[in-house]
């Protein structure tokens, strides 16, 4: 006769969780990390993350001498221009965080796209992506609020529709995708 091993115990949420949005910093506090338990991310290091334009070709040197340097790959430069580029849309884009302040751990994030319409009186529709909380914190009722957006719409895979039912969020017409 086989025993189960217990499941693995949950953090507790308390006061030292902050809801807030993507800072550069977060490279060190996860992010990356966390996208991963999503979908493939890439090869990411702390330069690329902040931009930082020089790599050293031989890290740590010994006390005296000249550590060579060489360009970071253009991947680099992308990464860091696109976090420029969205750090000027929050308005539009905006890209939240849930940091356990205790082990400064990006602990949850999601994505969302503010739509500008002309119905609704001009409305706003939010759509949201990336959705993601570690595996070590889900079940935790850790949540995202929306910007003011008359609708928020959710695409998922068929086996989370039920999790997200339970938000609140209702089954409605059909997505379709063509990935080019």
């Amino acid at each position: 006769m086989s025993v189960a091993a217990p499941a693995a115990a949950k953090p507790a949420v308390t006061a030292n969780t902050v809801t807030r949005d993507l800072e550069l910093g977060d490279f060190n506090k996860g992010y990356l990390n966390l996208l991963s338990q999503l979908t493939k991310v890439g090869d990411y290091d702390e330069g690329t993350f902040t931009g930082k334009a020089w790599v050293e070709e031989q890290p740590g040197a010994f006390q005296g001498q000249c550590a060579r340097l060489r360009p970071r790959p253009l991947s680099a430069m992308l990464l860091a221009a696109r976090f420029e580029e969205l750090s000027k849309m929050k308005d539009t884009y905006r890209v939240v965080v849930i940091e356990d302040l205790d082990k400064q751990q990006i602990i949850a994030t999601a994505t969302l796209v503010v739509e500008l319409k002309f119905i609704r009186g001009c409305g706003k529709c939010g759509h949201i992506e990336d959705v993601v909380v570690d595996s070590t914190y889900r079940g935790l009722r850790l949540g995202l609020r929306e910007l003011g957006c008359y609708k928020v719409i959710l695409d998922c895979s068929e086996d989370n529709a039920p999790f997200y039912e339970k938000c609140g969020l209702i089954k409605k017409e059909v997505q379709m995708v063509k990935y080019l």
